[in-house]
């Protein structure tokens, strides 16, 4: 079932409550807060669409061997204090004493 999120509207247009339903696309919108009795109107959202910058896609696109890959270095800081090469040319370890 689809979230829809919807405002108290008020007499002064000054912030009000909002809130999320969860309700069938079928069903009516709301005219009145389900608890207070107050109007409401629906406030349309944006979809969320997985796609390329989704969660899912940029972890794909920051793994190791995806950076590896396109020509990038990562380093990840250990509990030392040093860094490890976890993709691409360079130093398998950098620490603070080779400055």
């Amino acid at each position: 079932m689809p979230t829809y999120v919807y405002q108290v509207i008020t007499d002064d247009d000054s912030e009000s409550e909002i809130f999320e339903v969860f309700q069938k696309m079928s069903d009516d919108p709301l005219t009145k807060h389900p608890e207070t009795g107050q109007p409401v109107k629906r406030i349309i959202q944006p979809p969320n669409v997985a796609g390329k910058w989704s969660d899912q896609g940029t972890k794909k696109m920051l793994s190791n061997e995806n950076l590896d890959r396109i020509g990038f270095t990562k380093y990840e800081r250990s509990s030392d204090g040093t860094y490890e090469k976890k993709a691409g040319k360079g130093p398998r370890f950098i620490s603070k004493d080779d400055y």
